[in-house]
């Protein structure tokens, strides 16, 4: 065992946050044969834009900050600590060296061993407000080895982290961060030796990069002399990061398995729907769009992003089920960018899936040389033009007369049809070939919400909430609990179908209602669905439809009212809300 040593630091005001009992070294079960990182957050400064942020009250909810980290396989999470200029982490995570990777893990890795190992520990920062509602505010790759030359293998760095998006240059603030072998080093090895390796590394990732770079620009040339009108096609080639990065499309995605979290495909697309949908921030006016595709750290701890970030998740599962999978870019409805996940089964079905819904939509495409029929079938998917598809291995560009996806035909082995870039040229960029530029994927962590508990919490929001709107218009509120409880077996079935496409249980969710309604009396219910966990946002939104509305504030002989609120749990904090409101009345006549 390892006791955690205690940090020395002046204690800041307390709130009710930050709960400072006596100091106890907490216990960590270390292995003695392996080698271990101990990294240490040891406070923030110049966080500017909390300058003047009041002191919370005790008890009052503030805003927090929480640092994610992934390494090599692991995930970690700090306690959340109040926004301040200077905010007060004090946390410290044990990252294993070798931990299930190649390599022979019971040996004891000594300093030349892990200067090559180049996978950097990757934080990402996340700013929570007083609703609960997430903002990346930084992500960063911090290089470690730096300790490898350190003198009794400690050192000490300050982090700048630098903004996201359009604000990717300026800076956020500092962390202070402490870097420590466990068990010490025999030998560690001279700062010359480290920096070489460093210099080495990077020129060997810049010039894979502007290889690929001359041959992405020879392929857009050859792709364009194809078709001049080829130039208005949705063809993207590389993507900028949260960081400002432009990177290949295709280090987006790889193969992802989820251990034991998801059972099906399916399941995989229920989930990645459930994660929030928005849009990057635009600083000043205009319909133009910030692109933004997040690294997978980055978008889980937030638990929302952009079409994007949804298509190469869905993607990365899809492929770690098996399927052939590639992430499609192209347009909606009036011309909007978009881009969704298409699957090709091996009897040459083409499948689209919808990464922000789950949808699923068969294509059969439409031969634009058959006579016109007086009433041609719209198809049912919501995309109509598509520029490339890519995955983790290829990359295609559409080289059909239209890039209409109603008429698409997807044999990708017809260069005529689809010009495909190198293989070699993508694996040259995109991992395992890859270079330390482009960051691993972490693993899927398990829900951390407790279903019963939250849906209980929502559920009783929802009555006050309601009672406190009745009485507002004069009304007496008397909730039935059998009729509530009953209500439970159609959200059940609501969510089935959601994610399997198969509707079960109904039959007797009708029989119980038919037997709880008396003769002469009328039932009226009101099914809702949110990926949020916010009580009164969803009230809000329920009383703006005019069913729910009609169900809340109902007025008559004998009125009994029932909610029912069954929170679904995916992996990370995703999570599918369903609420259903009900009422039964005596009907007059």
């Amino acid at each position: 065992d390892v006791n955690e040593k205690e940090r020395t630091s002046a204690p800041k005001p307390s709130t009710h946050f930050v709960d400072r009992e006596l100091p106890v070294l907490k216990k960590t079960n270390i292995d003695p044969t392996r080698r271990y990182l101990y990294l240490q957050v040891l406070g923030g400064r110049a966080f500017l834009e909390h300058l003047q942020e009041p002191e919370p009250l005790p008890g009052q909810i503030c805003s927090t900050f929480t640092l994610c980290l992934h390494f090599r396989n692991q995930r970690f999470r700090s306690k959340p600590v109040p926004c301040a200029c200077e905010p007060d982490f004090q946390d410290g995570f044990l990252l294993e060296i070798h931990k299930d990777s190649l390599g022979d893990g019971s040996k004891m890795v000594d300093a030349t061993t892990m200067l090559s190992i180049c996978d950097p520990v990757h934080m990402v920062l996340i700013k929570t407000d007083t609703f609960g509602e997430t903002t990346l505010v930084a992500s960063y790759f911090l290089e470690w080895r730096s300790v490898l030359a350190a003198e009794n293998g400690i050192t000490n760095v300050a982090v700048e982290l630098l903004g996201v998006g359009t604000e990717s240059k300026v800076s956020v603030g500092v962390l202070n961060i402490r870097l420590e072998m466990y068990p010490q080093l025999n030998k560690t090895l001279s700062s010359e030796i480290t920096s070489t390796q460093f210099t080495l590394e990077r020129q060997k990732t810049a010039e894979k990069e502007r290889l690929f770079l001359v041959y992405a620009k020879q392929w857009w040339r050859e792709y364009l002399q194809i078709r001049p009108t080829h130039n208005a096609r949705l063809v993207k080639i590389f993507a900028q990061d949260e960081n400002g990065v432009n990177r290949p499309v295709c280090s987006y995605v790889r193969p992802l398995r989820a251990g034991r979290l998801l059972d099906t495909p399916r399941q995989a697309a229920r989930f990645v729907s459930v994660l929030g949908h928005e849009r990057a921030a635009v600083i000043g006016g205009g319909s133009g769009k910030q692109e933004q595709w997040c690294t997978l750290l980055a978008f889980l701890c937030r638990n929302k992003g952009d079409c994007e970030d949804h298509a190469n998740l869905l993607c990365s599962l899809l492929l770690g089920f098996g399927l052939e999978a590639f992430v499609c870019v192209g347009t909606k409805a009036k011309g909007v960018p978009h881009t969704w996940v298409m699957t090709c089964g091996s009897d040459g079905t083409i499948t689209f899936w919808e990464s922000l819904t789950g949808h699923r939509y068969i294509h059969r495409p439409i031969n634009p040389d058959d006579p016109p029929l007086i009433e041609q079938p719209k198809p049912l998917y919501p995309y109509r033009t598509i520029g490339c598809i890519f995955n983790h291995q290829k990359f295609f560009g559409n080289c059909q007369p239209s890039d209409a996806v109603e008429v698409c035909v997807f044999d990708l082995h017809d260069e005529s049809k689809w010009k495909p870039m190198s293989g070699e040229a993508i694996k040259s960029v995109c991992p395992p070939g890859a270079t330390s530029s482009v960051p691993p994927f972490p693993p899927l962590c398990a829900s951390t919400i407790d279903a019963a508990v939250t849906s209980n919490e929502i559920e009783l929001q929802l009555r006050v909430l309601v009672s406190e709107h009745r009485k507002d218009l004069g009304l007496s509120t008397v909730w039935d609990d059998q009729l509530s409880y009953m209500l439970s077996p159609a959200l059940a079935a609501y969510e089935l179908e959601r994610t399997t496409g198969v509707s079960a249980g109904n039959e007797e969710f009708q029989d119980a209602v038919r037997r709880a309604v008396p003769d002469g009396h009328t039932f009226k219910g009101f099914p809702i669905h949110f990926v949020h966990r916010n009580a009164r946002r969803a009230f809000a939104t329920c009383l703006r439809s005019p069913f729910c509305e009609e169900i809340i504030c109902c007025r008559g002989d004998q009125v009994r009212l029932a909610v029912r609120v069954r929170v679904f749990t995916y992996p990370e904090s995703a999570c599918a809300v369903w609420i259903m409101f009900a009422c039964k009345y005596r009907s007059v006549l």
